[in-house]
């Protein structure tokens, strides 16, 4: 009897021990879905309730047996509660901030850039915590799913956020993986989403399924407003070879239809830039308000889901909008192999003045690199242009010499023809002609300096290596915003607005004044409309460039300063000149005086 008995236990054993062999070789249980060890830190140990998308973990299906495309109402379906956990991805150059509450971006800050006390940050919050590339199954209107994923920290540099969903009884169920990859020297990252139906013998058929991946509410660093000058928002596409800006309004989402290379929110030094690296999709633009900030920027990606198991891979660029963090994506020399890319695009200034801006920033950038500080390149900068005018500004100081002798002559015409405009217009063309002298080549360096005026302001106004320039420490810290010498603020002046006392826009209007009064020609002196334009201007132009970047104004202070001294210069010339002519100085015009009506 204890023979059989011990026959029957060992027996017993053999067969549980063979079945669970061929059990787990034959028949594998479905990956278990509970947390993963990780470590990563802190863990809150909350329990996770409802979310605000409507998305429930549960281990139910939903009483109503609904099936269909998964919604809002879809349910994450684990068994277990998955509390909240950050991750944190440090690299040299970025402090990622990530959470398992969707497994979405909540902080993207850069360490070598600041934002007044603190590091700039990629993912501007509106009036609640900033969730950025979050997956909402469905279309734009869609809520993004909200519940706590499983967390895999692969390496470093690499995480990945799981979790099973379900949309009905009948639909089986379904995975959504996450996985961020960010690579240490880069502002780009890839962001791999994963809809696997497959994995588990209930098969999920994602046949007409749609996912929408979401970024916003805004890029950083903060701004007061969108005004075109201290901060502003364009949006861009490219495809075929060619850059696009878009339209985008607040009345509703921009779709772009033709499936652009990449597709990019540019501020005035940040960018966001989208790579989908999937064969279908489609893209919009979204400023749709948003509680807690000026402004809002948003970009979707919408994603048909084609199979049982549907992989995509996506590329993102959040980072500094200048050379060398984007060039490397032309030539090769990044982690991603990506070549001939053309993100610098969204840095370059496009336009008529394009090519002249492209022109002053490589001098500019040379300059820098002979003398490190860029007050200083911007004074040899001035000094270059005015070195390449000169003779203009040499010949238009001849043509008004030229013109001076011919005044008797046209005064002769003047009046002659006093009373027949039409005749007097003929006879000054021919007697142009005659002399062989052109009346508007006294005004081409007028001309001239005017788009190089603009093409400046574009300059200082946008160069990414301006930003934070130091000039005169104190005084000049950074020569892409105003300078300050006192700041008032909260308080404001009346009227003008201004809660700052800057000293350049002063120094600006003494070497206007002072420029003005040097290059006067002596029949202006009694001219009472030029007395008014010589003074008048100056202070127009201080209200007009109070606010705008102390680079700007520091070029156009040492522009006046050395064109009073190429000035004097040339009135030297020419009272030389005039004396070998014999043409006498010009008297000075003494405007009549208007009779007083009776």
């Amino acid at each position: 009897m204890e023979k059989r008995t011990l026959l029957a236990v060992v027996l017993s054993v053999l067969v549980i021990s063979g079945y669970w062999v061929i059990q787990s070789t034959f028949f594998p249980p479905r990956e278990p879905v509970s947390p993963v060890p990780t470590e990563q830190s802190p863990v809150s140990g909350t329990v996770p309730g409802p979310s605000a998308t409507g998305v429930t973990p549960s281990g139910d299906i939903p009483a109503d047996g609904s099936e269909g495309t998964p919604t809002g109402r879809d349910i994450a379906i684990n068994a277990e509660p998955v509390v909240e956990q950050q991750v944190i991805i440090d690299t040299p150059l970025l402090t990622v901030n990530l959470t398992n509450a969707g497994g979405d971006i909540v902080s993207y800050k850069l360490k070598e850039h600041k934002d007044q006390d603190d590091l700039v940050e990629m993912i501007l919050p509106g009036g609640q915590e900033s969730h950025a590339f979050t997956v909402a199954f469905g279309t734009l209107n869609t809520e993004p799913v909200g519940s706590h994923f499983y967390v895999r920290r692969l390496s470093e540099y690499s995480v990945e956020f799981y979790r099973d969903f379900a949309a009905g009884q009948n639909n089986g169920v379904f995975r959504l993986t996450k996985r961020y990859d960010f690579k240490p020297q880069e502002y780009m990252f890839e962001l791999t989403v994963t809809l696997d139906g497959g994995h588990s013998v209930s098969a999920f058929n994602f046949s007409g399924v749609a996912y929408t991946l979401g970024f916003g509410p805004q890029i950083g660093p903060t701004f007061d407003k969108l005004d075109q000058r201290s901060e502003y928002r364009n949006y861009y596409t490219f495809a075929n070879g060619k850059q696009k800006q878009e339209k985008v309004t607040d009345t509703g989402p921009a779709l772009i239809v033709n499936r652009p290379t990449w597709a990019a929110i540019a501020g005035k030094y940040f960018t966001f830039i989208a790579i989908p690296h999937v064969s279908q999709y489609d893209l919009a633009f979204s400023t749709k308000p948003e509680p807690g900030i000026p402004s809002a920027s948003r970009f979707y990606i919408t994603r048909p889901a084609l199979n049982g198991r549907t992989e995509d891979t996506y590329r993102f660029y959040l980072g500094p909008k200048n050379q060398a963090a984007l060039g490397i994506y032309n030539n090769g020399n990044n982690g991603f192999n990506l070549r001939d890319m053309e993100l610098i695009r969204v840095a370059n200034t496009s336009g008529f003045l394009g090519p002249l801006e492209a022109v002053l920033k490589w001098c500019l950038t040379l300059f820098y690199r002979i003398i490190p500080n860029y007050g200083a390149a911007i004074i040899f900068l001035t000094l270059l242009v005015k070195l390449v005018l000169f003779p203009l500004t040499k010949k238009g100081s001849e043509s008004t010499l030229r013109m001076q002798a011919l005044a008797p002559k046209i005064k002769e015409i003047q009046e002659k023809y006093k009373d027949n405009p039409a005749k007097m217009n003929t006879e000054m063309a021919e007697f142009y002609k005659k002399e062989g002298y052109n009346p508007l080549s006294g005004c081409l360096p007028l001309l001239l300096q005017f788009p190089i005026f603009l093409a400046m302001y574009n300059l200082f106004n946008n160069h990414f290596d301006l930003r934070g320039a130091m000039f005169i420490p104190g005084w000049i810290p950074d020569l892409s915003i105003p300078e300050s010498v006192f700041n008032f603020s909260p308080a404001r002046i009346p009227l003008l607005g201004w809660s700052d006392i800057r000293l350049l826009p002063f120094i600006y209007v003494g070497s206007q004044l002072l420029f003005g009064k040097v290059t006067q020609t002596p029949d202006q002196q009694g001219n009472a409309q030029m007395k008014m334009m010589l003074y008048a201007m100056p202070v127009v132009f201080f209200f007009i460039l109070y606010d705008v970047p102390s680079g700007l104004l520091l070029y156009w202070i040492m522009s006046n300063l050395l064109s009073l001294v190429q000035q004097v210069a040339i009135n030297k010339y020419l009272a030389r000149k005039r004396a070998s002519m014999g043409v006498a100085s010009p008297e000075p015009v003494i405007a009549p005086k208007k009779k007083k009506k009776r």
